[in-house]
């Protein structure tokens, strides 16, 4: 009797396809299109054997190898993990990552989830540590590749810099693009503007007054449409793009390659008297406002407080001096310090209110019982939150140095070719290396969770905490107040709306610091 044939195992197959770059993407049969063409025409050699082409479209178009960070890779490894794929197919392996070190913990992740793999051009049996590691190999000479390419197209950069070419990217403002012929010509009306603005920063107190008088004129940042005729830029310039413009050097018709300065192509718009005049009024005031701001008073809450309405740190500076040599000292918006105060409801603050207000609420903890209670409750859930983020990272490093051992191992074995040994060894010490760091860190980690579960701080431990930091301000310095309020805040969040101030505890600093005065206080007693 002829026993009945057994129908095969159904193995559901995902093409992934990856192109380095967009151009040629806009086709109608593109490489993309081709690479999953030859993954159809393998899984279709292979339907007796149950193999069957998922309909979900895996394409990373514009997307180098280099790292994972790439959308269809994502949706292509979220589904494997969800058990919708049996198998992966490529039309080359550097199609799949370009990088030795994520092509590892990629296998890995398909070794562990049963998932096979397979290129289209090259045949591999994923199954087996001698098929591993022969695909290691080939990797290691495509990773090879991109360095060789990487190291010629740099070459490239710096001989089309020294012959004074231009080599893409937006136009400044004052040139437009000769897409032709690859070079920069000049915009009359722009040019003559960047001009304007040179003499308005000679005019003007620095570079927000600047801004300032740009913003009334009604002057935008270069406004320019791709070839695709997609529009950039024309939106307001800040203290970073104007510094930019009134530092390029392009404007004297020059190209920069590094600390390499060589003539350009393009034409000059701005003379070389001009340019170096408000190169040294920008050194002046650098000089000025660094005296200024970065001066020997430190502020109490530097690094600590920020501006809700702008998402942005407030920076510790002082005015004055001049006079009768009296300072004062304020809290700026860093974006409204960048843009111009106009750009944040409430830019500044007077330092000496703030951290009297602060400490005052501080210290209201002591006698507001229901304010002490609300704090003890949030200490607790900022405890039980940074715990859980350092539980997932100690979880996904041990992951990784699964993985990079995993790599080792295919790494282990001499490959027999004296060429290809250097290599392999090279390999090997750059995954140990790895090794050493990821366990450093973990330790790191184990540590932090260690201190976070026995520091939390209880009701009686934040009182304590308080109530040193009334006995001890007043016998403090500026430098060991600001140490002092950093140990026990974590953050401070400025609302300009309702000019209120969100105070953030630190959990692990408040017990720290208890614990630290009451063994001092033990220590000066006896």
């Amino acid at each position: 009797m002829i026993a009945p044939s057994k129908e095969p195992t159904t193995i559901r197959c995902a093409i992934y396809t990856r192109k380095s770059t967009s151009e040629g993407l806009e086709q109608e049969f593109n490489s993309l299109d081709a690479q999953r063409e030859a993954g159809s025409a393998y899984i279709a050699s292979q339907r007796n054997e149950g193999w069957v082409e998922v309909e979900t479209r895996y394409d990373d178009g514009g997307f180098s190898g280099g790292n994972i960070d790439r959308p269809a890779l994502t949706r292509l490894m979220d589904d494997i993990k969800a058990g919708k794929i049996d198998c992966v197919i490529v039309y080359k392996v550097d199609r799949l990552s370009r990088s030795l070190m994520d092509f590892a913990l990629i296998m890995k992740t398909f070794d562990d989830l049963h998932v096979s793999f397979v290129s289209v051009t090259q045949q591999f049996n994923t199954t087996s540590s001698m098929g591993r590691l022969t695909l290691n190999i080939l990797f290691s000479f495509a990773q090879f590749e991109r360095e060789i390419i990487s190291e010629r197209t740099r070459d490239k950069m710096a001989a089309a810099r020294r012959k004074g070419k231009y080599l893409g990217g937006r136009p400044i403002l004052g040139y437009d693009l000769d897409r032709e012929n690859k070079k920069l010509v000049v915009n009359e009306s722009e040019a003559e503007r960047v001009r304007q603005i040179f003499e308005l920063y000679l005019e003007s107190e620095g570079l927000i007054g600047t801004i300032e008088g740009m913003r009334v004129r009604g002057w935008r940042t270069k406004l320019w449409i791709t070839k695709s005729g997609k529009s950039i830029g024309g939106g307001p310039i800040y203290k970073n793009t104007l510094h930019t413009l009134l530092t390029n050097r392009m404007y004297l018709g020059k190209v920069t390659y590094h600390d390499e300065v060589h003539e350009g192509e393009h034409e000059a718009i701005v003379d070389e008297e001009l340019f170096q005049a408000v190169q040294k009024k920008l050194r002046s005031n650098r000089i000025n406002i660094g005296d200024r701001v970065h001066g020997r008073t430190q502020g109490v809450l530097t690094g600590l407080i920020r501006c809700v309405a702008c998402d942005s740190a407030m920076t510790h500076t002082t005015s004055g001096g001049s006079g009768n040599g009296k300072r004062y000292r304020y809290y700026v918006c860093s974006k409204a310090n960048r843009g111009g105060h106009k750009t944040c409801p409430r830019p500044s603050l007077p330092a000496d209110q703030v951290e009297q207000f602060i400490v005052g609420q501080l210290q209201s903890l002591t006698i507001d019982k229901d304010l002490l209670e609300k704090t003890c409750l949030k200490v607790r859930k900022t405890v039980r939150n940074k715990g859980e983020r350092l539980e997932n990272e100690l979880t996904a490093l041990t992951l990784t140095l699964q993985n990079t051992e995993r790599a080792i191992e295919a790494y282990a074995t001499p490959t027999g070719d004296d060429k290809r040994e250097p290599k392999r060894l090279d390999t090997l010490a750059s995954l140990n290396e790895q090794v050493a760091r990821d366990l450093r860190r973990r330790t790191e980690l184990q540590q932090e969770l260690n201190n976070i579960h026995t520091a939390a701080p209880d009701r009686h431990t934040i009182m304590s905490a308080i109530k040193d930091l009334q006995s001890l301000w007043e016998h403090l310095t500026n430098g060991e107040r600001g140490r002092l309020i950093s140990k026990l805040i974590e953050r401070i969040d400025h609302d300009a709306s309702d000019s209120t101030f969100a105070i953030t505890l630190s959990p692990t600093g408040l017990k720290s610091f208890s614990a630290e005065h009451k063994s001092q206080q033990q220590e000066e007693s006896r």
